[in-house]
C-alpha cells in the first residue's frame, strides 16, 4: 500500500512491488494476485479499512452534520500530515493522472473519492433538513467547497504544509458553515 501512496500506479512496477514483498517471484505475485490491477484494487480496500476510516464519522448520524464534517476534516489533516506513513491522500494522489490504458484505474479511485462526496453531501442536505443551515443553501456548491478543501490537504500536506497550519485553516473553512446557519 505504502508503494503505490508514495509513488502512484503508474510508477510502481512490479519488481519494486516483489522486492517490497519480499522478493517473492513473478510466478508467486501472480498466483497469489492475478495482476498489479487486481492488487491495486486490495489496496484500496485495505486504505479505506484503514486510513481511509477519518472520513467515516460522515456516516455517523449520532453526530450533528458540522461536528461530522469538522472532524472529519481534522482527522484527515493529522492523518495526511502524519511523517509515519507517504503524505497526503492515497485516494487523491495515486492515480489522478494515469494514461488512456489506465483511465479505469483513475475511475476506481474516483468512485471511492465520490462516496466521500455523497457523504459530505448528505451531511449537508441532513443540516438543512434539521433546520441547521438555511433552507436557500447550494448543497452541491457547499458539498464541493468542503470536498475542495478535503482533498487540497493531500497537496498540502504533500508540500510539507504543517498539521497545525491546515488545522488552523479547517477553523477557517469552518466558518462558511457558519455563514450559511440559521
Amino acid at each position: 500500500m505504502l508503494l503505490f501512496w508514495e509513488q502512484g500506479f503508474e510508477s510502481t512496477s512490479l519488481s519494486q512491488l516483489r522486492e517490497t514483498m519480499g522478493n517473492i517471484s513473478a510466478s508467486s505475485f501472480y498466483s497469489t494476485f492475478k495482476s498489479k490491477e487486481a492488487l491495486f484494487e486490495e489496496v484500496i480496500e485495505m486504505y479505506m479499512d484503514t486510513f481511509g476510516q477519518v472520513t467515516f464519522c460522515l456516516k455517523d448520524s449520532s453526530l450533528e452534520p458540522k461536528q461530522a464534517i469538522e472532524q472529519a476534516l481534522r482527522q484527515s489533516a493529522k492523518m495526511q500530515t502524519d511523517g509515519a506513513h507517504p503524505l497526503g491522500c492515497f485516494l487523491v494522489l495515486s492515480a489522478t493522472t494515469c494514461s488512456v490504458e489506465n483511465a479505469h484505474i483513475r475511475d476506481m479511485l474516483s468512485k471511492q473519492r465520490k462516496l466521500t462526496r455523497d457523504w459530505l453531501t448528505a451531511c449537508i442536505q441532513n443540516a438543512v433538513e434539521k433546520g441547521q443551515l438555511k433552507e436557500t443553501t447550494d448543497v452541491a456548491m457547499l458539498t464541493t467547497v468542503f470536498q475542495s478543501f478535503l482533498f487540497g490537504i493531500s497537496t498540502q500536506a504533500r508540500d510539507g504544509v504543517k498539521f497545525d497550519t491546515i488545522n488552523n485553516a479547517v477553523t477557517q473553512i469552518m466558518k462558511v458553515w457558519d455563514s450559511l446557519a440559521l
